[in-house]
């Protein structure tokens, strides 16, 4: 049990990282920025080593169901504030629907390790 909360713990760890690298890769304009770029290679640097440690007690699929579902939806919402790109409804129906994939995934898939 404690092993898999570490594990979400840690994938909130990761998600975050990915969400700032990933937000803040505009403002590196094409990484002749050096802080932008610091923040980034620093927030895809934390990411992905948690996401190694998530590997420990969350299968990997799952992982990366959530990783992306939450991404994408986090990423959307800091584009909105940092660069005023509003998403369209499809967009955010696209959006819903992934969400709602993975917590169809997390609610009834046998892969994911329910305590």
């Amino acid at each position: 049990m404690k092993s898999l909360t570490m594990g979400y713990v840690y994938l909130a760890i990761a998600i975050l990282g990915e969400v700032v690298a990933t937000s803040t890769l505009k403002a590196t304009e094409e990484f002749t920025r050096l802080w932008p770029s610091v923040i980034v290679l620093a927030g895809y640097g934390i990411a992905f080593f948690f996401l190694t440690l998530v590997l420990r007690s969350i299968p990997v699929g799952i992982t990366y169901a959530i990783w992306s579902g939450l991404g994408i939806v986090l990423v959307a919402l800091a584009g909105v504030f940092l660069y005023r790109q509003i998403p369209d409804w499809p967009a955010i129906l696209g959006m819903s629907l992934i969400v709602l994939g993975v917590i169809v995934i997390q609610l009834f898939s046998k892969t994911v390790t329910h305590s």
